[in-house]
């Protein structure tokens, strides 16, 4: 079962409540995303601790209903 668009970005802005997320269905099978989120609260982290935070954020569904997601995070400038 595909993953809506607008159920991922539920998840990280209620994980991450700064967050401004963008997400895009790259495939149109709702399994492949793109998400850009970006987050006063990603400043002082590693790239990689911003994405640990956002996986965080759909607690296990990576692998499973969301097969694959493109993720780009950032700080705001």
């Amino acid at each position: 079962m595909a993953m809506a668009a607008q159920d991922i970005e539920n998840m990280i802005r209620q994980a991450i409540p700064d967050a401004d997320v963008e997400i895009t269905d790259l495939a149109g099978d709702g399994d492949h995303y793109a998400a850009r989120v970006v987050a006063e609260s990603f400043r002082g982290m590693s790239r990689v601790k911003q994405h640990q935070a956002v996986y965080a954020a759909l607690g296990g569904r990576m692998g499973g209903v969301l097969h694959a997601l493109q993720l780009t995070t950032a700080i705001p400038n």
